[in-house]
Formats: C-alpha cells, sequence, structure tokens
C-alpha cells in the first residue's frame, strides 16, 4: 500500500503544481487513498522531494537542476533576440517573434516558471501566454519588453 501511495504522489506531482500537503491529502483522497499529514509528511521526506524555487511546488529531487536566476537569463537573452512585438487582451498576452523563434522563446518562458504566466502554446512566429490575471498579464508583458528593451 506504501509503494503504491508514493507512486501516486510522484503522479500527482508531475501532473499538476502541489503546493502543500493538505492540497496533496486532497488529491490522494479523490485517488482512493485515506491518509493523515503524518504520513503524507513521512512520504516526502522517504520520496525526497523538494519545493520548486520557481512556485514553492512539490517536485522529484533534481528536477531543477538549473538554477533560476540561469533560467531567467536565458529569457532575457531570448527575449532580447527573438521578441518582435507584445499585446496583451485581458488574461492573455500574444507575443510575436521573427519566423521559426516562437518555440525557442516559448521554451525560455515556459522554463523560467514565471509567477505571472500559467503556460504557453507556441506556433511559427505568435506566443499565445496565459497569465494568471489581468493584472499580472500587464506585468508580464512589461517584463518581456524590459527584457527585449523596448
Amino acid at each position: 500500500m506504501k509503494a503504491r501511495r508514493q507512486g501516486v504522489i510522484l503522479e500527482l506531482i508531475d501532473q499538476e503544481p502541489l503546493h502543500s500537503q493538505e492540497l496533496l491529502r486532497r488529491r490522494l483522497h479523490k485517488a482512493g487513498f485515506e491518509t493523515t499529514q503524518a504520513t503524507i509528511s513521512r512520504d516526502i521526506k522517504e520520496l525526497g522531494l523538494v519545493k520548486r524555487a520557481g512556485d514553492g511546488a512539490y517536485q522529484r529531487p533534481g528536477t531543477d537542476a538549473v538554477s533560476p536566476a540561469t533560467v531567467l537569463a536565458a529569457l532575457e537573452r531570448a527575449a532580447a533576440e527573438f521578441l518582435r512585438h507584445v499585446d496583451r487582451v485581458q488574461h492573455l498576452v500574444v507575443v510575436r517573434t521573427g519566423a521559426g523563434q516562437a518555440q525557442a522563446l516559448a521554451l525560455a518562458i515556459d522554463r523560467a516558471r514565471l509567477p505571472e504566466a500559467i503556460g504557453t502554446i507556441a506556433g511559427d512566429d505568435t506566443i499565445l501566454v496565459v497569465a494568471r490575471d489581468p493584472r499580472r498579464a500587464s506585468a508580464f508583458v512589461k517584463r518581456l519588453e524590459a527584457f527585449a528593451g523596448f
């Protein structure tokens, strides 16, 4: 039972950002496991789970081998090189790049795990970034424009 529960824990943290033991307990309950906070705490320790620097979600050890400063610097370079134009509509941000450059910039945005952005969808020269709310979308636009020197 323990090995199965711990396997489910690993699946859960791979599927979605889980920031607390209580949230993890609720997800385990949905998966059919009745657990206590003490059991979850022991499982976390035995699995060697750590909290991600970017958002505080649990992750497997060694998953984030690259430092947050390194990925942020990579995003700055990618924005400076590839960003052509950026527009915001409510909580959505449309980013324009040169032909064939959207994937590289979207990957840099995703790896940076910025608090403003939930995720990206990239085509050939256009990226759709979904922000958490209009205020954060505006902050994301300002950040990208600063990186690109606009």
